[in-house]
């Protein structure tokens, strides 16, 4: 007597092989395509919040240097002398550098949400 109760949604396919290929396209996509959906996102946000950090530091680097220029330019007369608001700038950049560096998150793509 035919099975007629058979589910037809999801037919499995006949054979080792046709098995072996559905086992391997199914974790494929478990593996590699669910988990880097979400990537291109994480990136983005990422990149984004880069830009923004870097432009606003430069900004505040530019900023910085044209006030000490400004203000008190009598203080920094002299050959080698004109280089310290320069170089003031870079250890402020340095310092935003550093904190930027020490806040970076470890925690893998994968990780489970609780």
């Amino acid at each position: 007597m035919p099975e007629t109760a058979r589910d037809t949604k999801k037919s499995a396919p006949q054979g080792q092989l046709a098995q072996t290929a559905q086992l391997l396209q199914d974790y494929a996509r478990q593996e590699l395509r669910d988990p880097l959906g979400n990537t291109g996102r994480w990136i983005l946000s990422g990149l984004i919040g880069a830009m923004c950090i870097g432009f606003g530091t430069a900004f505040l680097v530019l900023g910085l240097l044209r006030m000490v220029q400004t203000e008190w330019p009598a203080t920094f007369s002299g050959r080698w002398m004109n280089l310290i608001p320069y170089l003031c700038g870079l250890a402020f950049a340095g310092i935003v550098m550093g904190l930027a560096l020490q806040r970076i998150n470890k925690t893998p793509l994968t990780k489970e949400k609780r």
